[in-house]
Protein backbone atom coordinates (compact mmCIF):
# COMPACT_ATOMS: atom_id res chain seq x y z
CA UNK A 1 0.00 0.00 0.00
CA UNK A 2 0.91 3.67 -0.32
CA UNK A 3 3.38 5.19 2.16
CA UNK A 4 2.88 8.82 3.20
CA UNK A 5 4.89 11.36 5.20
CA UNK A 6 2.36 12.51 7.78
CA UNK A 7 2.01 14.50 10.97
CA UNK A 8 0.65 12.45 13.85
CA UNK A 9 -2.60 14.38 13.45
CA UNK A 10 -2.69 13.55 9.73
CA UNK A 11 -1.96 9.87 10.41
CA UNK A 12 -5.02 9.73 12.66
CA UNK A 13 -7.12 11.46 10.01
CA UNK A 14 -5.94 9.08 7.28
CA UNK A 15 -6.50 6.09 9.54
CA UNK A 16 -10.06 7.22 10.21
CA UNK A 17 -10.72 7.75 6.50
CA UNK A 18 -9.28 4.34 5.60
CA UNK A 19 -11.41 2.72 8.29
CA UNK A 20 -14.56 4.09 6.65
CA UNK A 21 -15.72 7.00 8.77
CA UNK A 22 -18.78 8.85 7.56
CA UNK A 23 -18.14 12.02 9.54
CA UNK A 24 -15.68 13.98 11.66
CA UNK A 25 -16.92 16.48 14.24
CA UNK A 26 -14.61 19.00 15.92
CA UNK A 27 -13.94 22.49 17.17
CA UNK A 28 -10.47 23.82 16.27
CA UNK A 29 -7.97 23.65 19.12
CA UNK A 30 -4.20 23.22 19.02
CA UNK A 31 -2.79 20.55 18.82
CA UNK A 32 -5.80 18.73 17.33
CA UNK A 33 -6.84 21.13 14.54
CA UNK A 34 -4.91 19.50 11.68
CA UNK A 35 -6.91 16.26 11.94
CA UNK A 36 -10.13 17.86 10.74
CA UNK A 37 -8.33 20.17 8.29
CA UNK A 38 -6.66 17.14 6.68
CA UNK A 39 -10.04 15.47 6.21
CA UNK A 40 -11.56 18.69 4.87
CA UNK A 41 -8.83 18.88 2.19
CA UNK A 42 -8.75 15.15 1.42
CA UNK A 43 -9.77 14.06 -2.06
CA UNK A 44 -10.66 10.67 -0.61
CA UNK A 45 -12.98 12.31 1.94
CA UNK A 46 -14.70 14.33 -0.77
CA UNK A 47 -15.20 11.25 -2.94
CA UNK A 48 -16.61 9.32 0.04
CA UNK A 49 -18.80 12.30 1.02
CA UNK A 50 -17.35 12.39 4.56
CA UNK A 51 -19.02 15.11 6.61
CA UNK A 52 -16.31 17.49 7.96
CA UNK A 53 -17.72 20.94 8.82
CA UNK A 54 -16.63 22.59 12.08
CA UNK A 55 -18.98 22.40 15.06
CA UNK A 56 -19.91 25.34 17.32
CA UNK A 57 -18.07 23.75 20.26
CA UNK A 58 -16.76 20.41 21.53
CA UNK A 59 -20.01 19.47 23.26
CA UNK A 60 -22.04 19.86 20.07
CA UNK A 61 -19.33 17.97 18.18
CA UNK A 62 -19.49 15.07 20.65
CA UNK A 63 -23.28 14.93 20.57
CA UNK A 64 -23.38 15.03 16.76
CA UNK A 65 -20.87 12.18 16.60
CA UNK A 66 -23.05 10.19 19.01
CA UNK A 67 -25.97 10.84 16.66
CA UNK A 68 -24.04 9.53 13.66
CA UNK A 69 -23.02 6.46 15.65
CA UNK A 70 -26.68 5.97 16.66
CA UNK A 71 -27.50 5.77 12.96
CA UNK A 72 -24.95 2.98 12.53
CA UNK A 73 -22.12 4.87 10.88
CA UNK A 74 -18.56 5.47 12.09
CA UNK A 75 -17.77 8.89 13.51
CA UNK A 76 -14.57 10.57 14.71
CA UNK A 77 -14.77 13.49 17.15
CA UNK A 78 -11.63 15.59 17.76
CA UNK A 79 -10.65 18.18 20.35
CA UNK A 80 -7.78 19.36 22.50
CA UNK A 81 -7.63 18.28 26.12
CA UNK A 82 -9.45 21.30 27.58
CA UNK A 83 -12.12 20.80 24.92
CA UNK A 84 -12.83 17.42 26.47
CA UNK A 85 -13.93 19.33 29.57
CA UNK A 86 -16.54 21.07 27.43
CA UNK A 87 -17.65 17.75 25.91
CA UNK A 88 -17.51 15.85 29.22
CA UNK A 89 -21.26 15.60 29.82
CA UNK A 90 -21.92 13.85 26.53
CA UNK A 91 -18.59 11.99 26.61
CA UNK A 92 -19.19 10.44 30.02
CA UNK A 93 -22.76 9.44 29.18
CA UNK A 94 -21.73 7.91 25.85
CA UNK A 95 -19.93 5.20 27.82
CA UNK A 96 -23.31 4.38 29.42
CA UNK A 97 -25.37 4.46 26.22
CA UNK A 98 -22.77 2.50 24.32
CA UNK A 99 -22.53 2.88 20.54
CA UNK A 100 -24.03 1.47 17.37
CA UNK A 101 -21.57 2.56 14.68
CA UNK A 102 -17.94 2.93 15.72
CA UNK A 103 -17.29 6.07 17.80
CA UNK A 104 -13.73 7.29 18.47
CA UNK A 105 -12.91 10.37 20.54
CA UNK A 106 -9.52 11.98 19.89
CA UNK A 107 -8.10 14.21 22.63
CA UNK A 108 -4.80 15.99 21.93
CA UNK A 109 -3.05 16.90 25.19
CA UNK A 110 -0.56 19.75 25.54
CA UNK A 111 2.11 19.02 28.20
CA UNK A 112 4.13 22.18 28.98
CA UNK A 113 1.09 24.26 27.94
CA UNK A 114 2.51 25.48 24.63
CA UNK A 115 -0.92 26.87 23.73
CA UNK A 116 -3.19 25.91 26.62
CA UNK A 117 -4.36 26.90 30.09
CA UNK A 118 -3.37 23.60 31.72
CA UNK A 119 -1.65 20.30 30.95
CA UNK A 120 -4.31 17.83 32.10
CA UNK A 121 -3.93 14.20 31.05
CA UNK A 122 -6.86 12.77 29.08
CA UNK A 123 -6.03 9.23 30.17
CA UNK A 124 -7.75 10.17 33.43
CA UNK A 125 -10.94 10.83 31.45
CA UNK A 126 -10.64 7.40 29.83
CA UNK A 127 -10.39 5.79 33.28
CA UNK A 128 -13.22 8.04 34.53
CA UNK A 129 -15.51 6.89 31.70
CA UNK A 130 -14.26 3.27 32.01
CA UNK A 131 -13.68 2.90 28.28
CA UNK A 132 -10.74 1.56 26.23
CA UNK A 133 -8.06 4.20 25.71
CA UNK A 134 -5.26 4.20 23.15
CA UNK A 135 -1.96 6.07 23.40
CA UNK A 136 0.21 5.69 20.26
CA UNK A 137 3.97 6.17 20.49
CA UNK A 138 4.62 7.14 16.85
CA UNK A 139 2.86 8.13 13.63
CA UNK A 140 2.48 4.58 12.29
CA UNK A 141 0.86 3.52 15.54
CA UNK A 142 -1.37 6.60 15.38
CA UNK A 143 -2.65 5.38 12.00
CA UNK A 144 -2.95 1.73 13.02
CA UNK A 145 -4.50 2.41 16.43
CA UNK A 146 -7.12 4.70 14.97
CA UNK A 147 -8.30 1.89 12.72
CA UNK A 148 -8.09 -0.59 15.59
CA UNK A 149 -10.04 1.80 17.85
CA UNK A 150 -12.99 1.73 15.44
CA UNK A 151 -12.79 -2.06 15.32
CA UNK A 152 -13.00 -2.53 19.08
CA UNK A 153 -15.59 0.24 19.35
CA UNK A 154 -17.91 -1.88 17.23
CA UNK A 155 -16.71 -5.16 18.76
CA UNK A 156 -17.65 -4.03 22.28
CA UNK A 157 -20.27 -1.39 21.38
CA UNK A 158 -18.35 1.25 23.29
CA UNK A 159 -16.76 4.63 22.54
CA UNK A 160 -12.96 4.54 22.46
CA UNK A 161 -10.63 7.36 23.47
CA UNK A 162 -7.33 8.09 21.69
CA UNK A 163 -4.92 10.30 23.60
CA UNK A 164 -1.94 11.97 21.90
CA UNK A 165 0.38 14.81 22.90
CA UNK A 166 1.72 17.87 21.08
CA UNK A 167 5.02 16.40 19.85
CA UNK A 168 3.35 13.42 18.22
CA UNK A 169 0.57 15.58 16.80
CA UNK A 170 2.99 17.98 15.13
CA UNK A 171 5.94 15.82 14.03
CA UNK A 172 6.19 13.84 10.79
CA UNK A 173 7.15 10.27 9.92
CA UNK A 174 6.47 7.74 7.21
CA UNK A 175 3.14 5.96 7.51
CA UNK A 176 2.19 2.86 5.55
CA UNK A 177 -1.48 2.67 4.68
CA UNK A 178 -3.49 -0.53 4.80
CA UNK A 179 -6.44 -1.69 2.70
CA UNK A 180 -9.36 0.69 2.84
CA UNK A 181 -12.62 -0.33 4.56
CA UNK A 182 -16.11 0.57 3.38
CA UNK A 183 -18.41 2.91 5.25
CA UNK A 184 -21.19 1.31 7.27
CA UNK A 185 -24.70 1.16 5.94
CA UNK A 186 -27.41 3.09 7.76
CA UNK A 187 -28.79 0.96 10.60
CA UNK A 188 -30.58 1.74 13.85
CA UNK A 189 -29.62 0.21 17.22
CA UNK A 190 -31.12 -3.19 17.90
CA UNK A 191 -32.29 -1.79 21.25
CA UNK A 192 -34.10 1.47 20.53
CA UNK A 193 -34.15 2.30 24.26
CA UNK A 194 -30.36 2.04 24.57
CA UNK A 195 -29.87 5.82 24.35
CA UNK A 196 -32.71 6.79 26.69
CA UNK A 197 -30.89 7.42 29.95
CA UNK A 198 -33.85 7.38 32.27
CA UNK A 199 -32.63 6.03 35.62
CA UNK A 200 -34.05 2.52 35.12
CA UNK A 201 -32.40 2.18 31.71
CA UNK A 202 -29.20 3.98 32.76
CA UNK A 203 -28.72 1.54 35.65
CA UNK A 204 -29.05 -1.38 33.26
CA UNK A 205 -26.63 0.22 30.79
CA UNK A 206 -24.14 1.05 33.56
CA UNK A 207 -24.15 -2.56 34.72
CA UNK A 208 -23.47 -3.56 31.10
CA UNK A 209 -20.45 -1.19 31.09
CA UNK A 210 -19.16 -2.65 34.35
CA UNK A 211 -19.59 -6.14 32.92
CA UNK A 212 -17.40 -5.20 29.96
CA UNK A 213 -14.38 -4.22 32.05
CA UNK A 214 -12.85 -7.70 32.09
CA UNK A 215 -13.18 -7.89 28.30
CA UNK A 216 -11.53 -4.46 27.96
CA UNK A 217 -8.63 -5.62 30.17
CA UNK A 218 -8.20 -8.85 28.19
CA UNK A 219 -8.24 -6.90 24.94
CA UNK A 220 -5.49 -4.61 26.26
CA UNK A 221 -3.39 -7.64 27.18
CA UNK A 222 -3.88 -9.57 23.94
CA UNK A 223 -3.92 -6.82 21.31
CA UNK A 224 -0.13 -6.52 21.08
CA UNK A 225 -0.17 -2.80 21.85
CA UNK A 226 1.14 -3.51 25.37
CA UNK A 227 4.41 -5.44 25.24
CA UNK A 228 6.83 -6.62 27.91
CA UNK A 229 10.27 -6.62 26.30
CA UNK A 230 12.64 -8.66 28.43
CA UNK A 231 16.36 -7.99 28.99
CA UNK A 232 19.14 -9.37 31.14
CA UNK A 233 19.81 -6.39 33.43
CA UNK A 234 17.15 -6.64 36.15
CA UNK A 235 18.58 -3.82 38.25
CA UNK A 236 15.86 -1.66 36.77
CA UNK A 237 12.66 -2.09 34.81
CA UNK A 238 11.09 0.69 32.75
CA UNK A 239 7.43 1.32 32.06
CA UNK A 240 7.09 3.64 29.06
CA UNK A 241 3.65 4.97 28.06
CA UNK A 242 2.82 6.21 24.58
CA UNK A 243 5.30 8.71 23.19
CA UNK A 244 7.57 8.20 26.22
CA UNK A 245 8.63 4.89 24.65
CA UNK A 246 10.15 6.77 21.71
CA UNK A 247 12.02 9.09 24.06
CA UNK A 248 13.39 6.03 25.85
CA UNK A 249 14.71 4.08 22.84
CA UNK A 250 16.29 7.21 21.32
CA UNK A 251 18.85 7.06 24.13
CA UNK A 252 20.25 3.65 23.13
CA UNK A 253 22.21 2.41 20.12
CA UNK A 254 19.98 0.50 17.72
CA UNK A 255 17.13 1.34 20.12
CA UNK A 256 18.12 -1.67 22.24
CA UNK A 257 17.38 -0.96 25.91
CA UNK A 258 19.45 -3.12 28.33
CA UNK A 259 16.63 -3.21 30.92
CA UNK A 260 13.23 -4.89 30.76
CA UNK A 261 10.70 -2.49 29.24
CA UNK A 262 6.92 -2.57 29.48
CA UNK A 263 5.54 -0.49 26.62
CA UNK A 264 1.98 0.62 27.35
CA UNK A 265 -0.21 2.01 24.58
CA UNK A 266 -3.62 0.62 25.48
CA UNK A 267 -5.72 0.97 28.62
CA UNK A 268 -7.20 -0.26 30.98
CA UNK A 269 -3.75 -0.77 32.49
CA UNK A 270 -2.53 -4.35 31.91
CA UNK A 271 -2.25 -5.13 35.63
CA UNK A 272 -0.71 -8.59 35.22
CA UNK A 273 2.05 -7.27 32.96
CA UNK A 274 2.73 -4.40 35.38
CA UNK A 275 2.90 -6.87 38.29
CA UNK A 276 5.24 -9.14 36.34
CA UNK A 277 7.55 -6.20 35.62
CA UNK A 278 7.39 -4.89 39.19
CA UNK A 279 8.23 -8.24 40.81
CA UNK A 280 11.10 -9.13 38.47
CA UNK A 281 13.31 -6.03 38.89
CA UNK A 282 15.05 -4.14 41.68
CA UNK A 283 13.37 -0.82 40.89
CA UNK A 284 10.91 0.60 38.35
CA UNK A 285 11.24 3.84 36.40
CA UNK A 286 7.90 5.08 35.06
CA UNK A 287 7.96 7.33 31.98
CA UNK A 288 4.66 9.10 31.26
CA UNK A 289 4.16 12.24 29.16
CA UNK A 290 1.54 13.70 31.45
CA UNK A 291 0.18 12.82 34.88
CA UNK A 292 1.75 10.04 37.00
CA UNK A 293 -1.17 7.69 36.23
CA UNK A 294 0.78 4.42 36.23
CA UNK A 295 3.18 5.60 38.91
CA UNK A 296 0.32 6.31 41.34
CA UNK A 297 -1.11 2.87 40.61
CA UNK A 298 2.22 1.26 41.49
CA UNK A 299 2.87 3.32 44.60
CA UNK A 300 -0.59 2.86 46.07
CA UNK A 301 -2.12 5.09 48.71
CA UNK A 302 0.53 4.67 51.42
CA UNK A 303 3.52 5.29 49.11
CA UNK A 304 5.84 3.30 51.42
CA UNK A 305 7.82 1.43 48.79
CA UNK A 306 10.77 3.36 47.36
CA UNK A 307 11.05 0.89 44.48
CA UNK A 308 9.17 3.17 42.07
CA UNK A 309 10.69 6.28 40.51
CA UNK A 310 9.09 8.86 38.26
CA UNK A 311 7.36 12.20 38.55
CA UNK A 312 6.24 11.81 42.16
CA UNK A 313 9.75 11.43 43.62
CA UNK A 314 11.35 14.09 41.41
CA UNK A 315 13.27 11.70 39.13
CA UNK A 316 11.19 13.22 36.32
CA UNK A 317 10.06 16.86 36.64
CA UNK A 318 6.49 17.00 37.95
CA UNK A 319 5.38 19.54 35.33
CA UNK A 320 6.03 19.82 31.62
CA UNK A 321 6.47 17.44 28.72
CA UNK A 322 9.03 14.66 28.51
CA UNK A 323 11.96 14.68 26.08
CA UNK A 324 14.92 12.33 25.43
CA UNK A 325 17.25 14.44 27.59
CA UNK A 326 15.00 14.23 30.66
CA UNK A 327 14.72 10.47 30.15
CA UNK A 328 18.52 10.15 29.78
CA UNK A 329 19.09 11.96 33.07
CA UNK A 330 16.58 9.72 34.80
CA UNK A 331 18.51 6.70 33.50
CA UNK A 332 21.80 8.14 34.71
CA UNK A 333 23.11 8.53 31.16
CA UNK A 334 25.57 11.39 30.73
CA UNK A 335 24.09 14.21 28.71
CA UNK A 336 26.05 16.70 26.62
CA UNK A 337 24.63 19.98 27.83
CA UNK A 338 26.91 22.16 25.67
CA UNK A 339 27.81 25.75 26.45
CA UNK A 340 25.38 27.84 28.39
CA UNK A 341 23.47 30.10 26.04
CA UNK A 342 23.53 33.70 27.24
CA UNK A 343 20.06 35.03 28.00
CA UNK A 344 18.42 36.95 25.20
CA UNK A 345 15.76 39.63 25.51
CA UNK A 346 12.33 38.07 25.61
CA UNK A 347 10.14 38.35 22.51
CA UNK A 348 6.59 37.80 23.68
CA UNK A 349 3.93 37.17 21.03
CA UNK A 350 1.99 40.17 19.79
CA UNK A 351 -1.15 40.78 17.78
CA UNK A 352 -0.59 40.85 14.01
CA UNK A 353 0.24 44.19 12.47
CA UNK A 354 -3.03 45.69 11.26
CA UNK A 355 -5.18 43.43 13.47
CA UNK A 356 -8.53 44.96 14.32
CA UNK A 357 -8.07 44.07 17.99
CA UNK A 358 -5.45 46.83 18.36
CA UNK A 359 -8.01 49.50 17.59
CA UNK A 360 -10.72 47.89 19.71
CA UNK A 361 -8.47 47.89 22.76
CA UNK A 362 -7.02 51.36 22.11
CA UNK A 363 -10.57 52.71 22.34
CA UNK A 364 -11.42 50.58 25.37
CA UNK A 365 -8.20 51.54 27.17
CA UNK A 366 -8.90 55.23 26.76
CA UNK A 367 -12.38 54.90 28.22
CA UNK A 368 -11.23 52.67 31.12
CA UNK A 369 -8.84 55.39 32.31
CA UNK A 370 -11.87 57.00 33.98
CA UNK A 371 -12.36 53.91 36.17
CA UNK A 372 -10.23 51.88 38.58
CA UNK A 373 -8.12 49.06 37.14
CA UNK A 374 -9.07 45.40 36.94
CA UNK A 375 -12.47 45.65 35.28
CA UNK A 376 -11.94 43.94 31.92
CA UNK A 377 -12.61 40.20 31.74
CA UNK A 378 -11.37 38.48 28.61
CA UNK A 379 -11.72 35.18 26.85
CA UNK A 380 -9.63 32.78 24.79
CA UNK A 381 -8.55 33.94 21.35
CA UNK A 382 -5.93 36.09 19.63
CA UNK A 383 -7.16 39.04 21.68
CA UNK A 384 -5.84 37.37 24.86
CA UNK A 385 -2.48 38.84 23.78
CA UNK A 386 -3.88 42.23 24.81
CA UNK A 387 -2.82 41.21 28.33
CA UNK A 388 0.77 41.98 27.30
CA UNK A 389 2.50 45.27 26.64
CA UNK A 390 1.85 47.69 25.09
CA UNK A 391 -1.91 47.21 25.52
CA UNK A 392 -2.21 45.55 28.96
CA UNK A 393 -5.98 45.79 28.55
CA UNK A 394 -7.42 42.63 30.11
CA UNK A 395 -7.52 41.05 33.55
CA UNK A 396 -8.62 37.45 33.01
CA UNK A 397 -8.49 34.44 30.69
CA UNK A 398 -9.87 31.34 32.38
CA UNK A 399 -11.83 29.25 29.88
CA UNK A 400 -13.99 29.56 26.80
CA UNK A 401 -16.95 31.86 27.51
CA UNK A 402 -15.86 32.87 31.02
CA UNK A 403 -15.45 36.56 30.19
CA UNK A 404 -19.18 37.31 30.25
CA UNK A 405 -20.04 35.17 33.27
CA UNK A 406 -17.05 36.45 35.28
CA UNK A 407 -18.18 40.00 34.51
CA UNK A 408 -21.65 39.08 35.81
CA UNK A 409 -20.19 37.75 39.06
CA UNK A 410 -17.93 40.79 39.45
CA UNK A 411 -20.85 43.20 39.10
CA UNK A 412 -22.85 41.10 41.56
CA UNK A 413 -19.97 41.71 43.96
CA UNK A 414 -20.15 45.46 43.32
CA UNK A 415 -17.50 45.99 40.62
CA UNK A 416 -19.60 48.25 38.38
CA UNK A 417 -19.10 48.74 35.50
CA UNK A 418 -17.38 45.59 34.25
CA UNK A 419 -16.45 44.73 30.68
CA UNK A 420 -16.33 41.33 28.94
CA UNK A 421 -14.15 40.97 25.83
CA UNK A 422 -14.88 37.95 23.64
CA UNK A 423 -14.33 36.92 20.01
CA UNK A 424 -17.05 35.98 17.58
CA UNK A 425 -16.16 32.28 17.45
CA UNK A 426 -15.77 32.02 21.21
CA UNK A 427 -19.10 33.82 21.60
CA UNK A 428 -20.96 31.10 19.71
CA UNK A 429 -18.78 28.40 21.32
CA UNK A 430 -19.86 29.21 24.86
CA UNK A 431 -20.65 32.89 25.31
CA UNK A 432 -24.32 32.95 24.31
CA UNK A 433 -25.58 31.31 27.50
CA UNK A 434 -23.57 33.76 29.59
CA UNK A 435 -25.12 36.67 27.73
CA UNK A 436 -28.56 35.18 28.37
CA UNK A 437 -27.75 35.09 32.09
CA UNK A 438 -26.68 38.73 31.92
CA UNK A 439 -29.95 39.73 30.23
CA UNK A 440 -32.03 37.77 32.74
CA UNK A 441 -30.06 39.31 35.63
CA UNK A 442 -30.04 42.76 34.03
CA UNK A 443 -26.34 42.89 34.87
CA UNK A 444 -24.63 46.26 34.36
CA UNK A 445 -21.96 44.87 32.02
CA UNK A 446 -20.67 45.89 28.62
CA UNK A 447 -19.82 43.00 26.31
CA UNK A 448 -17.28 43.70 23.57
CA UNK A 449 -17.67 41.09 20.81
CA UNK A 450 -14.68 41.34 18.50
CA UNK A 451 -16.03 40.00 15.24
CA UNK A 452 -13.18 39.29 12.81
CA UNK A 453 -15.29 36.76 10.88
CA UNK A 454 -13.08 33.76 11.62
CA UNK A 455 -11.56 31.51 14.27
CA UNK A 456 -8.30 33.41 14.13
CA UNK A 457 -6.17 31.90 16.88
CA UNK A 458 -6.16 28.41 15.38
CA UNK A 459 -5.49 29.43 11.79
CA UNK A 460 -8.59 31.02 10.32
CA UNK A 461 -11.17 28.25 10.33
CA UNK A 462 -14.80 29.09 9.61
CA UNK A 463 -16.59 30.75 12.52
CA UNK A 464 -20.05 29.49 13.49
CA UNK A 465 -20.90 33.14 14.22
CA UNK A 466 -20.24 34.42 10.70
CA UNK A 467 -23.03 36.79 9.66
CA UNK A 468 -25.12 35.94 12.72
CA UNK A 469 -23.72 37.87 15.69
CA UNK A 470 -26.16 40.81 15.57
CA UNK A 471 -29.20 38.57 15.27
CA UNK A 472 -28.02 36.25 18.06
CA UNK A 473 -27.45 39.16 20.44
CA UNK A 474 -30.87 40.57 19.59
CA UNK A 475 -32.49 37.14 19.96
CA UNK A 476 -30.97 36.66 23.40
CA UNK A 477 -32.80 39.79 24.51
CA UNK A 478 -30.31 42.66 24.53
CA UNK A 479 -32.17 45.91 23.88
CA UNK A 480 -31.62 47.05 20.29
CA UNK A 481 -30.57 50.58 21.26
CA UNK A 482 -27.75 49.04 23.29
CA UNK A 483 -26.45 46.83 20.49
CA UNK A 484 -23.80 49.02 18.89
CA UNK A 485 -21.69 48.09 15.87
CA UNK A 486 -18.36 49.84 15.40
CA UNK A 487 -15.55 49.51 12.89
CA UNK A 488 -12.21 49.26 14.72
CA UNK A 489 -10.00 51.59 12.65
CA UNK A 490 -7.58 54.24 13.85
CA UNK A 491 -9.33 56.96 11.89
CA UNK A 492 -12.59 56.15 13.71
CA UNK A 493 -10.98 56.14 17.15
CA UNK A 494 -12.81 59.14 18.60
CA UNK A 495 -16.15 57.90 17.32
CA UNK A 496 -15.54 54.47 18.86
CA UNK A 497 -14.41 55.96 22.18
CA UNK A 498 -17.71 57.82 22.39
CA UNK A 499 -19.66 54.58 21.89
CA UNK A 500 -17.69 52.86 24.66
CA UNK A 501 -18.24 55.79 27.01
CA UNK A 502 -21.99 55.79 26.42
CA UNK A 503 -22.45 52.05 26.91
CA UNK A 504 -20.30 51.78 30.04
CA UNK A 505 -22.60 54.35 31.68
CA UNK A 506 -25.71 52.30 30.89
CA UNK A 507 -27.16 50.48 33.91
CA UNK A 508 -27.87 47.22 32.12
CA UNK A 509 -26.54 44.87 29.46
CA UNK A 510 -24.97 46.52 26.43
CA UNK A 511 -23.11 44.87 23.56
CA UNK A 512 -20.55 46.54 21.34
CA UNK A 513 -19.74 44.55 18.20
CA UNK A 514 -16.35 45.58 16.80
CA UNK A 515 -16.40 44.22 13.26
CA UNK A 516 -13.46 44.06 10.87
CA UNK A 517 -12.10 41.02 9.02
CA UNK A 518 -8.98 39.30 10.32
CA UNK A 519 -5.93 40.61 8.45
CA UNK A 520 -4.64 37.07 7.89
CA UNK A 521 -7.82 35.75 6.27
CA UNK A 522 -8.14 38.99 4.30
CA UNK A 523 -4.60 38.57 2.97
CA UNK A 524 -5.25 34.95 1.98
CA UNK A 525 -8.54 35.88 0.36
CA UNK A 526 -6.95 38.67 -1.69
CA UNK A 527 -4.10 36.41 -2.81
CA UNK A 528 -6.56 33.74 -3.89
CA UNK A 529 -8.60 36.33 -5.76
CA UNK A 530 -5.46 37.56 -7.54
CA UNK A 531 -4.50 33.97 -8.42
CA UNK A 532 -7.90 33.28 -9.90
CA UNK A 533 -7.70 36.52 -11.87
CA UNK A 534 -4.30 35.54 -13.29
CA UNK A 535 -5.53 32.09 -14.28
CA UNK A 536 -8.59 33.59 -15.99
CA UNK A 537 -6.42 35.64 -18.38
Amino acid sequence: MQKLLLLGDEAIAQGALDEGISGVYAYPGTPSTEITEYIQESKQAKEDKVRSLWSANEKTAMESAIGMSYAGKRALVCMKHVGLNVAADAFMNSSITGVNGGLVVLSADDPSMHSSQNEQDSRVYGKFAQIPTMEPSNQQEAYDMTRYAFEISEKFNTPVLIRITTRLAHSRAGVERKEKAKQNELRLPSDLKQYILLPAIARKQYNRLLGMQEAFRNEAVNSGHNRLIDAEDKSMGIIACGLAYNYLVENFENQKVPYPVLKISQYPVPVDKVREMYESVDQVLVLEDGYPVIEELLRGLLNRDQKVRGRLDGTIPRAGELNPTIVAKALGIGVEEGFEIPPLPGRPPVLCEGCSHWDSFYALNEVMEAYSKGRVFSDIGCYTLSALKPLESINSCVDMGASITMAIGATDAGLVPSVAAIGDSTFTHSGITGLLDAVNNRSPITVLIMDNSTTGMTGGQASSAYGKVDDIVKGVGVEEEHIRVVTPLRRLHEENVKVFEEELKYDGVSVIIARRECVQTLSRRMKEKARQKREAR
